[in-house]
C-alpha cells in the first residue's frame, strides 16, 4: 500500500539551532512567497472536486478539511512547538487546562489512576481531582520532589503521571528522568507542565517525558495577547488517541491565537534568557530585605533543588519568583502581603504570568484561592506567599517598585 499524501515542510539544514527553529519551522510559505506566516481565518475549505473531499475526510490524504481540528496557521504554531521541544508531535488546544483536559480524555478511562505533584496549579489539582473524579478516574497527590512517595503511590491501574517544573507558585522542580523511570516500569506516561520554563530553558523530552503540557497563554504567547494551549508528544499517540477527540469534543485553538503565539516563539528564546537575568537579580534582592521571610527561584543556591533545575532547565532559573513576607499569624501574613501588592505602581496586579511586563499576584485568594485550607496547606501555600512574574522592565523599577511595600511593614 502505498503512503498517504503528507503535507509539505520546511526544509532547514541538519542540526539548525533552536532560535531558528523558533523562527522558521512551521509550513513552507504560500505561491505569494511571504516571509511572515500567513493568517489563515476560514472556518472550512473548498475541495476540487467530491472524491478529493471523501478522501481527505477518511484520512486518506493528509489536508486541511475543517479548522475545528485542522487549519494551516495551527499547523505552523503546532510543528513549530514540536520542534522546539524535540517531540515528533503537537497539538494545540484554546488554553492551558484545555491541553490538559484533552491529554486525559484521551489517555484516560473510568477505573484508570493518575499520580499528580500536590504543588501543581490550582486548577490543574480541582480537574484531575475532583472534575475527573466524578467520571471514575481515581487520582493520588504526592511531594513533587519525594521520588519514594511516587513510587510508593502506583497502582496496576496507574496509566499517567502528572508533574510541573518547575511548580506554580513555588518554582519546586522535579526529577524528570527519575518520574519518567517510575512511570515507564510500570507502564504508565509521564506528562511534565513546561510553563515556566518553556523548551527554550527546557525540554522534558529529552528526559524521558512523554507528553509536555503548554499555556501558550504564557511565555510561548510573551505578551499576554490570547489564550492558548497544547500537547507536545509522539505523533502516533497524538494522532490516535487526542486528534479523535479534539475532532469530536471541540477543544480547538483558533487560528488568529495561534498566529499571535506563533509570532511569538520567534523572540522566545532571547525573552527567556532576559526575563531569567532579571528574575535572579530581584530574587537576590528579596533574599537580603528584612521583610522577606523567604524566597523560592530555582536560580539561588538556597533553593532545594537547584542543582537539578541547572542540570534541566540549561543553566538558568526561569522568571518566576515567589517569596513570602514575615508574619505571626495568616490573618497578619494576609494583610502584609495585600501591603506589598497595594504599593506597587510599576508591576502590574494581575494573575496571568509570562509576559513581558511584570506581574505580581497573591497565590492563596486567586490562582489556588478554590482549593480547600488544607490543599493550600499542603501544597505549601499561605497567606504571606506572594508569586512576582519578572518580566522585561528595568530591575532597578521592580526593586523599587518592591521596597515601597516591603519597607513599610
Amino acid at each position: 500500500m502505498s503512503e498517504k499524501p503528507r503535507l509539505p515542510r520546511v526544509e532547514l539544514p541538519e542540526g539548525v539551532g533552536l532560535s531558528t527553529r523558533a523562527l522558521r519551522e512551521g509550513l513552507p510559505p504560500s505561491q505569494w512567497g511571504e516571509n511572515s506566516e500567513a493568517l489563515y481565518l476560514t472556518s472550512s475549505f473548498v475541495y476540487p472536486d467530491a472524491a478529493t473531499a471523501a478522501r481527505r475526510f477518511a484520512d486518506e490524504e493528509e489536508a486541511f478539511t475543517y479548522s475545528r481540528f485542522s487549519n494551516p496557521t495551527v499547523m505552523m504554531m503546532e510543528r513549530r512547538l514540536a520542534a522546539l521541544e524535540g517531540t515528533t508531535g503537537s497539538i494545540a488546544t484554546a488554553s492551558g487546562m484545555g491541553a490538559i483536559t484533552l491529554l486525559a480524555m484521551g489517555l484516560l478511562k473510568a477505573g484508570d489512576h493518575v499520580v499528580c505533584s500536590r504543588s501543581v496549579f490550582g486548577s490543574t489539582i480541582k480537574l484531575l481531582g475532583d472534575v475527573f473524579g466524578r467520571f471514575g478516574v481515581e487520582s493520588t497527590f504526592v511531594s513533587q520532589t519525594d521520588v519514594a512517595e511516587w513510587r510508593a503511590a502506583m497502582r496496576p491501574n496507574t496509566r499517567l503521571l502528572f508533574a510541573e517544573s518547575p511548580t506554580n507558585p513555588l518554582t519546586e522542580v522535579c526529577d524528570i528522568a527519575a518520574l519518567a523511570e517510575v512511570a515507564h516500569a510500570a507502564g504508565a506516561w509521564l506528562a511534565v507542565d513546561n510553563c515556566f520554563c518553556s523548551p527554550a530553558l527546557q525540554q522534558p523530552a529529552k528526559w524521558g517525558a512523554d507528553f509536555i503540557i503548554h499555556s501558550g497563554t504564557k511565555y510561548l504567547d510573551g505578551q499576554g495577547r490570547v489564550i492558548a494551549g497544547a500537547v507536545c508528544g509522539p505523533e502516533e499517540l497524538i494522532q490516535s488517541k487526542l486528534l479523535p477527540v479534539q475532532r469530536s469534543a471541540g477543544l480547538t485553538l483558533s487560528p488568529f491565537n495561534a498566529w499571535v503565539v506563533l509570532k511569538g516563539m520567534e523572540t522566545l528564546v532571547v525573552r527567556m534568557k532576559a526575563q531569567s537575568a532579571n528574575a535572579l537579580a530581584v530574587a537576590q534582592w528579596l533574599e537580603a530585605h528584612p521583610a522577606v521571610a523567604r524566597v523560592h527561584y530555582p536560580g539561588l543556591a538556597s533553593h532545594p533543588q537547584h542543582a537539578l533545575a541547572m542540570k534541566q532547565q540549561s543553566g538558568l532559573g526561569a522568571a518566576v519568583v515567589s517569596f513570602e513576607v514575615k508574619g505571626e499569624s495568616p490573618e497578619q501574613l494576609r494583610a502584609q502581603a495585600f501591603a506589598v501588592l497595594d504599593a506597587a505602581q510599576v508591576c502590574s496586579r494581575t494573575t496571568n504570568l509570562g509576559d513581558t511586563k511584570t506581574t505580581i499576584s497573591h497565590p492563596a485568594t486567586t490562582s489556588h484561592g478554590r482549593l480547600s485550607e488544607a490543599q493550600r496547606q499542603a501544597a505549601g501555600i499561605g497567606q504571606g506567599l506572594i508569586r512576582l512574574a519578572v518580566g522585561l522592565d528595568d530591575v532597578a523599577d521592580i526593586t523599587a517598585d518592591l521596597a515601597r511595600g516591603l519597607d513599610s511593614l
